[in-house]
C-alpha cells in the first residue's frame, strides 16, 4: 500500500516582471502563499572575493506584517534567527546552481518578501527566486554584459510531510503544516539531484521507507514546479 496521499502541489503560477525597477522580478504563487521577488545587480562583490574572477549571489527574506493570521513584528534592527537560517538557504541554494567565474565581478541580490504565508514560504521564496534570477540574468545577456549564461541548471523546492494518518502529502499549507508529525524541505536541480534536505520529526519519529516516500514524493511534485517556472519563463 502507498504511503502517498497527495505528491502534486497546490496552484502554481509565477508572475512574471512585477517591479519595473529590478534586473528581474516574479511573484510566487503556491496555493495562498504568495512571495515577491526581486533581483538586483549591482556592479561590486563582497571583499573577501576580490581578485578571485568571481561574483557572488546572496539573499535576503523578510514578511509583511500582514502576511500571517496574527501581524508579524518588522525585524528592523536585528533579524531573527528563522528568518537568517532561511535566507542562507535561499543563497546557497541560488549559488549551486550558478557559476560564479562565469557571472563575473558582480552580485546579485535577490530580495524575497513574504505577502501571504499560507505554508511553504521558504520553497516558494526558493523557486520563485530562480525565476527572477533567470529574468535577471536574461537582462545582463541581452545588454551583452555576460557573453553566456551562468545558470549551470534549474532549481526548484517544495515542503512534504507525514500527517497524523501517517499518510505523506506535498506543499503543506498552514493547517497542514501545523499538524504534520513530520515536515521536509527539499531542494532539487531540474535534472533530478539534491541541493539540500531538512527533515524533522516534530511527532513520531519516521522510518528509512517514510524517508524514502518523502522524498519520492517530493520528486513528482516538483516536475509540477518546473513545468510551472518554464511556462512563464517561455
Amino acid at each position: 500500500m502507498s504511503l502517498i496521499e497527495r505528491n502534486t502541489p497546490r496552484n502554481v503560477t509565477f508572475e512574471l516582471n512585477q517591479n519595473p525597477y529590478a534586473a528581474g522580478s516574479v511573484i510566487a504563487n503556491f496555493g495562498n502563499t504568495k512571495v515577491h521577488i526581486t533581483v538586483t545587480i549591482e556592479d561590486k562583490i563582497p571583499s573577501w572575493l576580490k581578485g578571485r574572477g568571481e561574483g557572488w549571489v546572496t539573499a535576503e527574506y523578510s514578511m509583511l506584517p500582514s502576511a500571517t493570521h496574527s501581524r508579524v513584528r518588522r525585524e528592523r534592527s536585528k533579524v531573527g534567527g528563522r528568518t537568517m537560517e532561511i535566507q542562507r538557504l535561499i543563497g546557497r541554494s541560488l549559488r549551486s546552481v550558478v557559476d560564479l567565474e562565469k557571472l563575473g565581478e558582480r552580485s546579485l541580490m535577490v530580495d524575497c518578501d513574504v505577502l501571504v504565508a499560507d505554508g511553504g514560504t521558504r520553497t516558494a521564496s526558493i523557486s520563485g527566486a530562480y525565476v527572477a534570477l533567470k529574468l535577471a540574468i536574461d537582462t545582463l545577456l541581452k545588454s551583452g554584459e555576460l557573453a553566456e549564461s551562468p545558470l549551470k541548471e534549474g532549481l526548484a523546492a517544495i515542503s512534504v510531510g507525514i500527517n497524523k494518518n501517517g499518510k505523506i502529502i506535498a506543499d503543506l499549507n498552514y493547517e497542514e503544516d501545523s499538524s504534520c508529525d513530520t515536515d521536509m524541505n527539499i531542494v532539487m536541480t531540474d535534472s533530478g539531484k539534491f541541493i539540500e534536505v531538512q527533515g524533522t520529526a516534530e511527532g513520531q519519529p519516521f522510518t528509512s521507507d517514510q524517508m524514502q516516500a518523502l522524498l519520492d514524493c517530493a520528486k513528482e511534485s516538483l516536475k509540477v514546479v518546473f513545468k510551472a517556472q518554464s511556462d512563464a519563463l517561455s
